[in-house]
């Protein structure tokens, strides 16, 4: 199975920030508990690396991903660190090539026509939406898919997504996942609530299973 056909079977992956890596395995575990093996650890910090590292090594159940993708160096690192995809917020042709240039499967955000366009010149059909809430939520993704759905894009809308909308965007044809900010956010990982992660977790994973 593809990273990408493993992506859309999960269907919601976490999106975390997290600070250091001493927190890093408490989460996996609180992912893999909650029976929603996925996250997609952002460059939003300096601990990204070493936390995919750590993820990747010990947790090896666990499908690591590395998001916020927005330099050569962070898509050195994402590879180096073990990442099994990345995912960008926006369209940079030259990360894009990096990146197939690396066979690493890679994600680019988009938010309008000409950035699909631009995603798929350069050989790009999963597209992340972002920030999926301020430029329109589902209304403004179903008028991107109109257009571009005969091409076979699919979308990740990243940003916005909550428990309330998840459904409805799950259900949108052209959707393959979508990013879920909320499952582990730093003020839980700091806190270390993991039994509330693992809860928020199977909540997902008991939606997902009814789709």
């Amino acid at each position: 199975m593809s990273v990408f056909e493993q992506i859309a079977k999960f269907k919601v992956v976490p999106v975390i920030a997290i600070e250091s890596p001493d927190a890093a395995l408490s989460l996996a575990d609180a992912l893999l508990a909650g029976t929603l093996p996925i996250a997609e650890i952002t460059f939003r910090t300096e601990a990204a690396a070493a936390v995919i590292r750590k993820m990747t090594q010990e947790r090896p159940n666990l499908l690591v991903g590395a998001g916020t993708i927005l330099t050569p160096d962070n898509l050195k690192a994402a590879v180096d660190s073990g990442a099994a995809f990345g995912v960008a917020p926006g369209c940079n042709p030259k990360i894009i090539e990096a990146a197939q240039k690396m066979n690493f499967p890679f994600v680019p955000g988009v938010c309008t026509p000409s950035d699909v366009e631009a995603a798929l010149s350069n050989g790009c059909k999963i597209l992340k939406f972002f920030p999926a809430g301020a430029m329109g939520g589902l209304t403004m993704l179903k008028a991107l898919i109109a257009p571009y759905g005969n091409t076979g894009v699919q979308f990740m809308p990243t940003g916005g997504v909550s428990p309330d909308n998840l459904n409805e965007y799950l259900s949108t044809k052209g959707v393959i996942a979508c990013g879920g900010t909320w499952i582990a956010t730093k003020d839980d990982i700091a806190s270390g609530k993991w039994e509330l992660i693992a809860s928020r977790c199977r909540e997902v994973a008991t939606l997902v299973s009814k789709l």
